[in-house]
């Protein structure tokens, strides 16, 4: 098996338009959850959400080329400039052949859905714009992708829920271990901030209603009084290679991928398992592939939706992995700063865990005020801290009883 390292990421989420700004802001415990301003939301029982303000694709993307993109290609795409500067992998670097593109997406281009129905609706079939399909559908992101850079390997879209951003850099990572790819472009994007997606979520019941006057306080993993999660939007991209490429061509390595595991709970559409089977199972593998000792995962990023069903059987599931370690290892939810960024919340996940390593820096849980019953770890209350991490476990669990888990360490020879 070869070993898999990180040499590139990037990102535009809620909180910043780029890894490092990004990073310096979740240590410094902000949030970037505010009103909900993208349509009117005055009759929607949530009002508040993580949305990614003043972007302007066009400063890192071709204006052509993102004519042909819905919002959640355009995310990934600028995401992905980043990551691939920061690689520095360029024409003539990489084998096309040879490189690949497993993106995570769950829902597609929903606003692209819902401008063309109101065309369709009001003026029949010929108002709908030429582009409607190719815009909307899920895997046009990675197709995007990899056109933009030359990769004619696998162009794969994963969609697992809030899993799928988790799930590509899985795949990814399986596919350079097992020498079918050298390269690969990863990550997950969303961008379903729009009058169905969150009418949707309002029916279920998902979203918080409890904190529209006070949006930087809406999303509380863990805390007694958390009520629901709060929509985001945004990406997370990484640039995967074989070790033996990356030390070929040179390259700065950021970190190593070293475990993985997907399981499905098969119990409920949108409830987790309350004994947490699967998610036990997804942790317990990919502690295993990574050969981490259980007392040696110091930091883990747990899904933490700050939904009632999820931070408690996450909770418990951790317990049942760890055991008495689970009492000296931390736990946050960085949901608590960025909102829930639906497929890339596990690839931007991933990305706080490589610096969390770089830095030995512990990322906070915000507005954790009183932990709920039976929430008795250490998660990081409010403010983050400096602290040994050898080895960072992430957690996706999402709707369908995906579980999709993902270990990292530092790169050493």
């Amino acid at each position: 098996m070869r070993r898999v390292v990180v040499t590139g990421m990037g990102t535009v989420n809620p909180l910043a338009h780029n890894v490092e700004e990004f990073w310096s802001r979740i240590k410094a415990g902000e949030s970037g959850i505010g009103p909900l301003t993208k349509f009117d939301a005055s009759a929607y029982p949530a009002q508040i959400a993580g949305e990614v303000k003043e972007f302007d694709p066009s400063t890192l993307v071709d204006k052509r080329a993102l004519r042909s993109m819905a919002d959640f290609t355009k995310f990934a795409a600028y995401s992905a400039v980043q990551a691939m500067n920061q690689a520095n992998l360029k024409e003539g670097s990489f084998d096309p052949h040879r490189s690949g593109v497993f993106l995570g997406n769950g829902i597609g281009g929903f606003e692209v859905v819902e401008e063309n129905l109101a065309k369709l609706f009001e003026g029949g079939p010929s108002r709908v714009a030429p582009l409607t399909i190719p815009k909307l559908i899920s895997n046009e992101a990675a197709g995007n992708l990899a056109i933009l850079f030359g990769f004619k390997g696998p162009a794969h879209t994963v969609v697992t829920a809030c899993a799928s951003g988790t799930d590509a850099i899985g795949e990814a990572f399986n596919r350079i271990r097992f020498g079918l790819v050298d390269v690969a472009l990863t990550g997950g994007t969303e961008a379903a901030i729009t009058q169905l997606a969150v009418a949707g979520f309002c029916r279920l019941q998902a979203l918080t209603t409890k904190y529209n006057d006070d949006p930087k306080a809406s999303s509380r993993p863990f805390d007694k009084d958390r009520s629901g999660f709060v929509m985001g939007e945004g990406a997370g991209i990484l640039v995967l290679e074989s070790l033996e490429h990356a030390r070929k061509r040179g390259a700065r390595i950021l970190g190593e991928v070293v475990g993985y595991s997907m399981t499905c709970d098969a119990f409920h559409l949108t409830a987790p398992d309350p004994e947490g089977s699967g998610a036990v199972r997804a942790m317990a593998d990919a502690l295993s592939m990574s050969g981490a000792k259980i007392d040696e995962i110091d930091y883990i990023n747990a899904h933490g939706t700050s939904t009632q069903a999820n931070d408690i059987m996450e909770t418990n599931a951790i317990k049942s992995v760890f055991g008495e370690h689970a009492y000296r290892l931390s736990v946050s939810s960085t949901k608590s700063m960025t909102s829930h960024l639906i497929a890339a919340a596990g690839a931007v996940e991933a990305i706080i865990c490589l610096l969390a390593l770089r830095d030995q820096y512990l990322p906070p849980t915000i507005n954790l005020d009183e932990p709920d019953e039976g929430m008795d770890l250490d998660y990081v209350p409010n403010h983050g801290r400096s602290g040994r991490i050898r080895y960072a476990m992430s957690n996706s669990l999402g709707f369908g009883g995906h579980n999709g888990v993902l270990v990292f360490t530092t790169y050493k020879e």
